[in-house]
């Protein structure tokens, strides 16, 4: 997720801009870039790294008076993170510089075609691909303003831009299809960027820009139009009154429950480019050229062992492929047996956990190829990796991992589909109700958030004395178990253990009180019936409980919590959330430090 900011006022840009860049630091990124526009030659500077690099590369130049620019603090999807892939873009004349935020699903199919026009790249990424079709607009329309419509008007998936043109000094323009843009309203300038605090000191009125609306912004005007007609639209200027601190975190208390929020649009950046509408078809170009493994060693810690495990179930299931699932930690210190094609999938947020890239140079020992899933472009993981998968989740802040979580359910759930297909192993009514039913998902998900988070409120409320928890649950549920558990017990410091509801009879079962409650995963699927059955023996003991459920389901518990029903395995990403935010009110309420819990770091880069 990228910073951007694009400035036309009466000051020097090129501080106004960095000063900005500064205050969306907490996006997390890789390089930093400026421009801005003077004597008609566009100033460019970029630099890869943190925006220090860049402070210093603008240390040792004079730096231009000019009073427009656009920055930019990429968050790297397409292209490793170097100087040459930072942003700002120029087009193939150097007349246009542009900054994005996103992705451009069917930018190999622009960049062959101005290809053939003469068009020369200088980057790996999508972004200048589209620099360069405005660049090719601007050839044959009156208006820059026509040039980026006829452009946009090409392109399919994700964006945020702002840029600025030698031929229009004073002026930047900005779009957004599913990237956030807001606009910024001063008194003698204006202001674009990826969120408020890059302009908060300057003004604190504020037009939200809706997907599929352009904007022109010059020291003095502002207007907004429907980027595919140009029609002009009509905009509320609001007045916000959050501090710097609020605004990085959307407004909400913790960037924990903002990252819960952002689950919906990160379950569709995952999904942006790798599903065919049309065709109902699953489309993993980095692992095009990989042969389906005989067998999958999944490598992980924590948060990405869980989902290493849910993963597991449906990519026996659909792909027929055997997986083991390994604790990183304990894989590297033994010496497993990993026969002639199998296949060792790494699964990191960061892409720098020490056990998991230990695990990498094991199974590379052994002989296996690597498939890298993460978060990060460029990080240790993704270096390491023979084949890359990147989750498209965005910079997660907070220490207790969420939104990381759902997009690595959503990427492996991808695989099975993936390989289940190419093997022949899926039947087409599955394979075809997934893939549509995918793209659903995220509005559903995004429409019930708010009820659940007022759910989650009122339970907390009730349990939030107790000692310890339990969390039951079966077959793809129980890594939600262990998950929901390993929330509640480290930003609440409740003590919760996971278990598969069967294995509660072996020796759990004897902890059972009226002062040990039970959070059970009983959502309708062929288990059930024996959820509900562990369920009467938890009630047997004097136990409460609370279960996730589905409307219509039977069940005489103390706490029903229905979630809406959707297709099988898809109901995973409603229990998630719901798991979440209940250990996200718990630890509010008892006012612990949500986002830095004690004793915890981010990513765990040392043993």
């Amino acid at each position: 997720m990228c910073g951007i900011i694009g400035y036309a006022g009466h000051r020097p840009a090129v501080p106004l801009i960095v000063e900005g860049l500064r205050r969306l630091e907490y996006r997390g990124y890789d390089s930093a870039g400026v421009a801005t526009v003077q004597n008609k030659e566009i100033d460019l500077v970029r630099a890869e790294g943190k925006l220090a690099a860049l402070d210093e590369k603008l240390s040792h130049i004079n730096v231009t008076n000019s009073t427009f620019g656009v920055g930019h603090t990429r968050w790297a999807t397409h292209g490793v993170p170097v100087e040459k892939n930072a942003h700002p873009h120029l087009d193939h004349d150097k007349k246009i510089a542009m900054i994005h935020n996103g992705i451009i699903e069917n930018y190999q199919e622009i960049k062959a075609d101005l290809v053939t026009k003469g068009y020369e790249f200088r980057s790996d990424t999508d972004s200048e691909v589209l620099v360069n079709l405005i660049a090719e607009g601007r050839k044959h329309t009156e208006t820059m303003l026509k040039a980026i419509s006829w452009a946009l008007n090409q392109v399919e998936g994700a964006y945020a831009i702002a840029l600025v043109s030698v031929d229009e000094p004073g002026i930047v323009y900005a779009a957004r299809v599913s990237s956030p843009l807001v606009m910024g309203v001063g008194v003698g300038e204006n202001f674009v960027a990826s969120d408020i605090p890059a302009f908060l000191p300057y003004t604190r009125e504020v037009v939200f820009i809706e997907d599929g609306e352009l904007v022109k912004i010059t020291s003095s005007s502002w207007e907004v139009f429907r980027a595919d007609t140009l029609e002009p639209v009509e905009k509320e200027v609001r007045t916000i009154n959050w501090d710097v601190q609020a605004a990085q975190k959307g407004g909400h208390k913790h960037f924990m429950i903002k990252e819960i929020f952002e689950q919906p649009k990160v379950i569709s950046d995952c999904l942006a480019g790798r599903i065919d509408t049309n065709n109902r078809e699953v489309i993993l170009s980095e692992i095009a050229d990989m042969t389906p493994p005989e067998r999958l060693h999944i490598i992980a810690c924590g948060t990405s062992y869980h989902a290493g495990l849910w993963g597991k179930y449906l990519i026996e299931q659909w792909a027929k492929i055997p997986v083991d699932v390994e604790i990183a930690s304990e894989f590297r210190y033994r010496d497993p047996i990993l026969s002639k094609g199998g296949l060792a999938l790494a699964i990191s947020q960061s892409g720098e956990t020490a056990d998991t890239l230990a695990g990498i140079k094991l199974a590379k020992q052994k002989g296996l190829p690597i498939l890298g899933l993460c978060n990060v472009v460029g990080s240790s993981v993704a270096r390491e990796s023979d084949y890359i998968m990147y989750t498209q989740a965005g910079p997660e802040i907070s220490v207790a991992s969420t939104k990381a979580m759902c997009s690595q359910l959503t990427a492996l759930l991808l695989l099975a589909l993936y390989w289940g297909k190419r093997k022949g192993t899926i039947d087409e009514e599955t394979y075809s109700r997934a893939v549509k039913d995918l793209r659903n998902l995220p509005s559903i998900l995004d429409a019930e958030l708010p009820a659940m988070r007022l759910r989650a409120k009122e339970l907390s409320r009730e349990y939030s004395e107790a000692s310890s928890f339990f969390y039951l649950g079966r077959g793809q549920y129980f890594p939600l178990a262990l998950e929901g558990a390993l929330k509640l017990k480290e930003i609440s410091y409740i003590h919760a253990e996971g278990y598969a509801a069967g294995e509660m009879k072996h020796g759990p079962i004897a902890l059972i009180d009226s002062n040990f409650p039970t959070f059970a995963m009983a959502l309708k699927d062929d288990l059930f019936p024996k959820v509900k059955s562990n369920l009467v023996e938890v009630q047997a003991r004097g136990g409460e409980i609370i279960a996730l459920t589905n409307p219509g389901v039977e069940l005489d518990v103390e706490h029903r919590w229905i979630l809406p029903e959707v297709w099988g395995p898809l109901n995973a990403f409603m229990a998630l959330p719901a798991l979440q935010l209940f250990a996200y009110e718990t630890a509010d309420y008892l006012g612990k430090d949500v986002d830095q819990p004690r004793n915890l770091a981010k990513s765990v880069t040392v043993e």
